[in-house]
């Protein structure tokens, strides 16, 4: 029963973007991803620290995930994902992020997430058409402030650093049993059909236009660390 009430949660979720073409809604990401990550390092001391954001493998963007529900709540979002190449930051891949969890819930709350990607293995499960956040992939609440803590505890073995902006409050995120997939609509919409996350985000496939404001929002996002 349980899994019955998460599944038709999830799909009135989603039922959220089906107004607009797969198009629109993929450059509507985009600019609101740029958007986020430029709001979150503008805020004096509530950052991402520099020292993660030089560590980065790739960084993701779900602006405005829904989280929600009645009895069984679930949190459903699209997102955006970059990752360095040898000349710079990647072309975005899309993608989709679903999950639940038991305990009562109510009514419905937006959620600007950031991923992390700290090393080759997480870079992996990125390029994958599918992974699970805690699952095959380990994850941890990121640090948050001006610089990381002097200990590298945040920087062994954990996979990913998650966080996320809601109310206006940024804080490290726990997004254990949560399913990142790749967003086949988006993707073909943006790209056509033959293209493939894995060379999207290993620099094979150039940018497109409507990808340089959130490009150059990851690439100011370190500056901007720096000199607060």
């Amino acid at each position: 029963m349980k899994k019955l009430i998460l599944l038709m949660l999830v799909v009135g979720l989603g039922i959220l973007g089906w107004a607009k073409s797969p198009r629109e809604d993929a450059v509507d990401r985009l600019n609101n991803s740029a958007t986020v990550l430029q709001e979150i390092m503008g805020a004096p001391d509530k950052g991402i620290p520099a020292e993660v954001l030089d560590h980065a493998k790739c960084i993701a963007v779900v602006p405005r995930m829904i989280k929600g529900g009645f009895v069984v709540g679930a949190k459903h979002g699209k997102g955006v994902a970059t990752c360095r190449t040898a000349d710079g930051w990647s072309a975005p891949a899309f993608f989709t992020i679903t999950g639940g969890s038991a305990g009562f819930q109510i009514g419905l709350e937006g959620v600007d997430l950031v991923m992390i990607i700290q090393n080759d293995k997480g870079m992996q499960h990125l390029l994958s058409s599918k992974f699970e956040i805690g699952g095959e992939a380990s994850a941890a609440a990121g640090p948050v402030g001006r610089h990381a803590s002097a200990d590298t505890d945040w920087k062994l073995n954990t996979e990913i650093l998650t966080y996320s902006r809601a109310k206006g409050a940024f804080a490290g995120a726990t997004l254990d049993g949560t399913s990142v997939q790749r967003d086949n609509d988006s993707t073909e919409a943006i790209y056509g059909s033959k293209v493939s996350s894995e060379d999207v985000l290993n620099g094979k496939i150039p940018a497109p236009q409507s990808a340089h404001a959130f490009l150059a929002a990851v690439k100011g996002a370190k500056a901007v660390a720096q000199s607060q």
